[in-house]
Parts: structure tokens; sequence; C-alpha cells
């Protein structure tokens, strides 16, 4: 196990591990690959595995190896290096999310301003949606068929299995892992990262966070909103918790 590292960064991407400069990211990215002995990093995305491995095509910026990585808004739980499921963990979604999918896909089959994304998901139903189009409604029949609703950016809906979000997840892997709370540090960018923020973990809302967000957080001590954006954001609150490698 990996629990005496000092620190365990548990962070979203888009925005925000992948938010800043190329010229940012490259030196915070090169500075936790130079301290890895003394840092482990946990994706927490709302990208498939396969969005994630397309970004280690790209030939202009080295991204860090995670060990972990929670995608698809909480519902997958991979070993950064091996890429197969963490099935103490995995097997707790499967459970509660069952035979759900075409249930879940059909539940909404009538509801205005709704446009299924194009990704296969097992434990997840995503669709594109437009704010108004009367959200709430739609949020409501979806909690009141036993699912967990999550929206973010004013553009992507999902549901999950209830109880599941990027948080939640978060915390099982945190248990199974025997890391201690005090050493993991959460950063997040979007309304799909307030789950990350309510485990009551220390956590960063980086700069470019949306208003949202900002608005929710205004009540959650246990969270620092840098107003540096991205990968800056991220340093800046790491700093911030006194946290060094």
């Amino acid at each position: 196990m990996i629990q005496n590292h000092p620190l365990v960064l548990a962070t979203d991407l888009d925005g925000t591990f992948l938010g800043g400069s190329p010229e940012q990211r490259q030196e915070f990215y090169d500075y936790l690959e130079e301290n890895r002995d003394r840092l482990q990093l946990i994706f927490v995305t709302g990208r498939s595995l396969e969005l994630i491995l397309r970004l280690y095509e790209q030939k202009d910026i080295k991204i860090p190896q995670p060990d972990y990585i929670i995608g698809d808004v909480g519902t997958t739980i991979y070993d950064g290096k091996t890429l197969t499921p963490v099935a103490e963990v995995q097997n707790w979604v499967a459970e509660i999310w069952g035979n759900a999918s075409e249930f879940a896909q059909q539940l909404l089959v009538d509801e205005p301003g709704l446009t299924l994304q194009p990704i296969f998901a097992e434990y997840r139903v995503s669709y594109y949606y437009k704010p108004d189009k009367n959200p709430d409604q739609i949020v409501k029949k979806i909690e009141e068929a036993g699912f967990q609703c999550i929206t973010s950016a004013d553009k992507y809906l999902d549901i999950l299995p209830k109880g599941v979000a990027k948080g939640s997840t978060l915390l099982k892997l945190i248990e199974f892992l025997n890391l201690h709370p005090q050493a993991v540090i959460t950063s997040g960018d979007s309304l799909n990262d307030l789950p990350l923020f309510e485990t009551g973990l220390n956590s960063i809302a980086v700069g470019n966070s949306e208003l949202k967000l900002v608005e929710k957080i205004k009540t959650l001590k246990n969270v620092y909103y840098s107003e540096l954006p991205g990968v800056a954001g991220i340093w800046d609150g790491i700093k911030y918790y006194g946290k060094t490698f």
C-alpha cells in the first residue's frame, strides 16, 4: 500500500489538471514527476478511459501517469498502471446500477432539450441538455426513479447509480487503499466536482471554475478558492494547505 505518501492529489482533468498554458502545465507535470516517490496521483474525471488514454497521444506535453483513475463521473475505477478495474470499488458501483441502462435511457425519451451523448458507458447514461428547458423537472424525475443526477457547465447531464458520484467513489477508493483522509487534496472546476468538495476532504476550486460551483462552495469551509486557473490554481492550493513534497 502507499498510505505513507504525504500527499494524494485527486484531481479533475478538463479545466483543472489540463487547465493553464502549455508552459504552466509542463512545469507542474515535471515537478510532480520529479517527486512521485512522495505523491500519489488520482484522476477523477467525467472522461471515459478511452478519452483519458488519448491524452497520452499528444506529443507536445508529457502528462504524468496516474496511480488510479476514477472515470465516467465516478462510475468506473481503474488501476492507473495496469488499466484494470479496481474490483473492490467497481463491484460496488455495478451492484447499485444493476441492469438499469435501458430503463435510464427510456426515462427521458419524451423530455425536450435533451440529446443523448454519443458515448458508451456501462454504468451511466449521459445527455447534453439545454438549461432553458426546465432541467429542475428533469432532475426530479431522474431522482424519483431511483437514480443520482449530476449536471454541469449548463450543458452536461448524467444519470448515475444512486449515491454514486466523484466524491463517494473517491471515498470508497481511499478506504480500500487505506489512505489517511488528511493526506488527500481534491481539485476541480465544474459542478460535477461539487461531490468531491462535499466529502469534507481538503479541496481546491481553481480560478476558472464555473460560477455555479463558486456559489455552491461559499458555505464549504474545506474548499480553498484559488484566483489562479488550472494547474496554477492547483499548485496555489497545495501551498495553501501547507503540503510539500
